[in-house]
């Protein structure tokens, strides 16, 4: 049949959600091979990276283990389980299919998996004595995870302020790198002095080689550059202002940094084009009067060129920005404790080679 008819089954094939594509490993010999194919697995990456989903983590009683409800843009909604971990956990962060998870009943204790594969790695203890600890609650202010898929390699980061035992806290700010190539921490100190809201230390982007978060006050970006090992701060637009009922949010727009600000009636789209000269391009503006009364409780969670989704405390929704349309892809029926975006997470199906 010649090559033309083998591209487009691959085509295809590389259009599928994981799931069903592991299943059909057992169809004949060459799917088989696909799933561990070098050349199919840049191809079915590539694809998956234009269609950005929503994880939402939902969770009943205490003594119940995570699921994870996945809202796609394709696909519509479907549940995932985090049952595989065999242990209760918390979604501390995502980036390019993986996820990284805390153990809740077992601290210091983190997973790295990708819930479509069910795939995981259970990280080894890095070395910190127990009679120091990141203030104030021993957890870290900030979990990172970089997932770089060409090089089939991640990075976790847990940053925080360092407290000695009995001492008051003195801006010491240890963080300490997982490195899956060496399957080792390792750890450096500088002193800083940042602060991060929950929304912040949620919406953590890896582009660039580099972690990036908002800082609580929204002045400017804080930056992990993982080759170098040093923190840089990087600045916001100037035509950007926080406060007086405007809002910003720190994303990652097909592989660059993105800023959105939200007002009562607009939302700016600010795309960073050049990352080394820091120039910000304003990419979009838009109106937000046909959901005026969500306006005060939206939260931007993930986006393309193509769309944007958003968390209301009950609602995911997206915005088209082509045809200027606005979906709600999933809602909430129960009435939930925790609003959606407080739990929400950019996600994107993946192949990770597990050797």
């Amino acid at each position: 049949m010649g090559i033309f008819p083998d591209e487009v089954i691959l085509q295809i094939l590389a259009r599928l959600p994981v799931k069903p594509l592991f299943k059909n490993k057992t169809v004949c010999k060459l799917w088989y091979r696909l799933v561990s194919d070098k050349y199919f697995i840049k191809l079915y990456n590539e694809v998956s990276a234009k269609n950005p989903m929503v994880l939402i983590e939902t969770s009943g009683s205490p003594e119940s283990r995570s699921s994870l409800v996945c809202v796609d843009n394709l696909r519509g909604v479907s549940e995932i389980s985090l049952d595989f971990l065999k242990d209760r956990v918390k979604v501390r962060a995502s980036c390019n299919g993986l996820l990284c998870c805390s153990s809740i009943p077992d601290k210091g204790v983190y997973y790295v998996c990708n819930p479509m594969t069910r795939d995981f790695k259970l990280l080894p203890r890095c070395r910190e004595r127990p009679v120091t600890r990141f203030y104030p609650d021993g957890e870290a202010t900030l979990v990172g995870l970089a997932c770089d898929v060409s090089k089939n390699k991640f990075n976790v980061v847990l940053a925080g302020y360092h407290r000695t035992f009995g001492h008051r806290p003195d801006g010491t700010f240890i963080c300490l790198i997982f490195d899956s190539d060496s399957n080792k921490w390792k750890k450096f100190v500088s002193h800083r002095d940042d602060h991060f809201t929950h929304m912040n230390k949620n919406q953590v982007v890896f582009v660039n080689g580099a972690l990036h978060w908002l800082t609580g006050s929204c002045s400017y970006i804080l930056a992990l550059d993982l080759d170098y090992d040093v923190w840089r701060k990087i600045s916001l637009p100037d035509e950007v202002s926080y406060g007086t009922g405007n809002r910003v949010y720190l994303l990652d727009s097909d592989g660059c940094l993105s800023l959105i600000q939200i007002s009562d009636a607009w939302m700016n789209i600010w795309v960073m084009k050049d990352y080394e000269k820091e120039v910000w391009y304003m990419v979009d503006r838009v109106s937000l009067r046909c959901i005026r009364g969500l306006v005060p409780g939206i939260f931007p969670i993930a986006q393309t060129g193509e769309c944007i989704f958003l968390a209301t405390h009950k609602q995911i929704l997206v915005y088209h920005q082509k045809s200027r349309v606005w979906k709600e892809m999933y809602s909430v029926k129960n009435s939930a404790s925790l609003p959606l975006w407080f739990s929400a997470y950019a996600f994107r199906s993946t192949i990770f080679p597990s050797d």
